[in-house]
């Protein structure tokens, strides 16, 4: 079964919104060097208790503000197919996250986008 395993939220100015959430949730935040965009992790709480990590980042072109969900897969180029298949579009095509893996974004036929990611430590 594949699993929501990561979130991200879009905001114009990530760095002013850090504060917001370290103060009401705690959460933490470290900038993520050597990937496509600026971006920085966010760790949400233990790894050893139930929930998931995620990023925060500024929007795409084309993007408004607000969170996406990635959910992890065995094969992205097997998902894009059959997403595509399924009525959906990949609307961000396969791009690598250097030691992380591949990733792509898309969209079902009623609009809402979410990520893919198929986790590879040798992406680059």
């Amino acid at each position: 079964m594949n699993r929501v395993t990561h979130f991200e939220i879009y905001t114009d100015d990530p760095e002013a919104v850090q504060p917001f959430y370290r103060d009401v949730f705690d959460w933490k935040f470290s900038k993520f060097e050597g990937g496509p965009i600026e971006y920085w992790l966010v760790t949400t709480g233990d790894d050893k208790e139930p929930g998931i990590d995620g990023g925060i980042t500024r929007p795409r072109e084309g993007q408004s503000s607000g969170t996406l969900n990635t959910i992890a897969v065995e094969s992205l180029d097997r998902m894009i197919e059959k997403i595509k298949q399924c009525g959906g579009e990949i609307c961000v095509p396969k791009m690598a996250i250097p030691k992380i893996g591949w990733l792509a974004y898309a969209e079902d036929p009623a609009g809402n986008v979410f990520g893919i990611i198929e986790p590879d430590t040798n992406a680059k």
